[in-house]
C-alpha cells in the first residue's frame, strides 16, 4: 500500500478548487491523469525533480476512481486529508449543516480505536 501516494492525491487535489471540481465530475480520468503525470513530482520541488516509481495499487486506484471514502480509509488514507477533501467534494450537495460530516462518520462507525495505521 502506498500511503504516502494517496494522501499527496488527497491533499494536492483538495488545494486546488479546478482539480476539486474535475475529481468531483470524473474521479477515475482525475485519478488516471494525476497518477501519470503529477505522481512522481516531489512536492515544492521544481518539476525537473521527479521520481520515476509511485503508482496507486489496483486497491487504492479503485476507492479513489469511486469516491469511495471508507475504502480510502480502511487502506490507512489519513482521516484528516481524507474529510477535508470529501467536504469539498460533497458537502454542497446536503442541505443540513454539518449532514455531510455527519454521513462520513456513519459510514465509519464500525470502526473503534485503534484506527487503521495511518502512519507513512
Amino acid at each position: 500500500m502506498s500511503k504516502y501516494l494517496v494522501n499527496k492525491f488527497l491533499y494536492t487535489i483538495d488545494r486546488d478548487p479546478d482539480l476539486v471540481e474535475r475529481y468531483r465530475e470524473d474521479p477515475r480520468g482525475t485519478v488516471d491523469w494525476w497518477e501519470s503525470e503529477r505522481a512522481n513530482l516531489i512536492l515544492n520541488l521544481p518539476p525537473a525533480e521527479a521520481s520515476t516509481w509511485l503508482e496507486f495499487t489496483d486497491p487504492e486506484r479503485d476507492a479513489l476512481g469511486t469516491h469511495d471514502y471508507v475504502a480510502l480509509f480502511e487502506l490507512g488514507a489519513h482521516n484528516f486529508l481524507l474529510l477535508t477533501l470529501f467536504i469539498a467534494l460533497f458537502e454542497r450537495d446536503y442541505a443540513e449543516p454539518l449532514a455531510f460530516q455527519r454521513e462520513f462518520a456513519a459510514r465509519l462507525s464500525h470502526w473503534s480505536v485503534p484506527y487503521p495505521d495511518i502512519s507513512t
